[in-house]
């Protein structure tokens, strides 16, 4: 029987990042610069006949909406990471900004494609000189805007000041556990990459619209500016899908980090006389994993000892260990 050796410590589920408050800040930056840049690149091309400039202006006042959802997540997961009604806290509120951005993302994309094909059974005529300079100028917005976002959009800092325990004087015990350790590098904040991959997407179709405006001013192919709106709606597309797998499959509780930390859960527990007979591991933040393990031993131990051979893990940021005495 294990007995009751430590006393119950209250904790919390604050699992958001280190640069919460600053990623939101830069959010709002982009957003302003990013609907400057619309509104400019809309009334140019609809006035200088571009369809590839107008596609863009339209592109990046989508983004400027989504950038807006990513924002308000930050925001909103900020003032209620404290929130009791959220059971693991409200780490993973970013996820689903990033997969709603996603969405939308390849929403645009194919709209942008089917107009580009319209456009390209009927071109109009292009006033090739404004609209390159207005391009250029877009692409120049795109890429301040990618800089701002970019130098920590895979990964976040995280922190966990406390630990709390406590186990139950019965054949079996709890124990949640809150590490000290900064969570591993790899972990993704998929809010911030939704706002990063629609900065990149609207530099793409800014590229694109720059060299179809060039090919068609030298050669007079009016064509090369919708063929340029193909290839940048399937180049996006292909953005956002994998945007959707990666934000979806957190939402699900079925991330490829999540069976990385079983197997290293598993090799860390091998050399005990344990056997782990149930294994639940969920992402609940950027860089932060649950983990429910459930384990049956001859003469099994208090759960201190397993939280100590997990505690190497470092993306753990909430464990329950139970265990359970094998009865011969």
């Amino acid at each position: 029987m294990i007995t009751n050796s430590l006393p119950a410590l209250g904790h919390n589920h604050f699992f958001l990042g280190n640069d919460h408050q600053r990623n939101e800040r830069k959010v709002w930056l982009v957003i302003i610069l990013t609907a400057i840049m619309m509104l400019a690149e809309i009334v140019a091309g609809t006035v200088y006949g571009s369809m590839a400039l107008v596609a863009d202006g339209w592109h990046m006042s989508t983004h400027a909406g989504a950038m807006l959802i990513a924002v308000l997540a930050y925001r909103f997961a900020r003032k209620h990471a404290g929130n009791p009604r959220f059971s693991f806290g409200t780490g993973k509120l970013g996820d689903l900004a990033g997969f709603a951005s996603a969405v939308l993302l390849l929403v645009v994309a194919l709209l942008i494609g089917w107009e580009s094909l319209l456009r390209l059974q009927q071109p109009i005529a292009i006033d090739f000189n404004q609209a390159i300079a207005v391009a250029t100028l877009g692409l120049m917005i795109n890429l301040v805007c990618a800089w701002l976002l970019k130098d920590d959009h895979t990964h976040h800092g995280h922190q966990h000041p406390h630990a709390h325990h406590h186990s139950h004087g019965h054949d079996h015990a709890h124990d949640h556990s809150h590490d000290g350790h900064a969570a591993h590098a790899a972990g993704r904040d998929n809010n911030l990459r939704a706002a990063y991959l629609h900065v990149l997407a609207d530099a793409l179709t800014s590229i694109l619209a720059i060299v179809a405006l060039l090919v068609g001013r030298s050669y007079g192919w009016v064509w090369a500016d919708p063929l340029m709106g193909v290839v940048g709606a399937l180049v996006i597309v292909r953005w956002s899908w994998g945007l959707i797998r990666d934000s979806g499959s957190v939402l699900l509780d079925a991330t490829t980090e999540g069976r990385q930390v079983q197997q290293e859960i598993r090799q860390a527990l091998a050399p005990t006389d344990s056997q782990i007979t149930d294994l639940h591991v969920w992402q609940v933040g950027p860089g932060h994993f649950a983990a429910i393990v459930s384990l049956a031993a001859p003469q099994p131990q208090a759960p201190a000892y397993y939280k100590t051979l997990l505690a190497p893990i470092h993306e753990l940021s909430h464990v329950t260990v139970e265990v359970q005495a094998v009865v011969a």
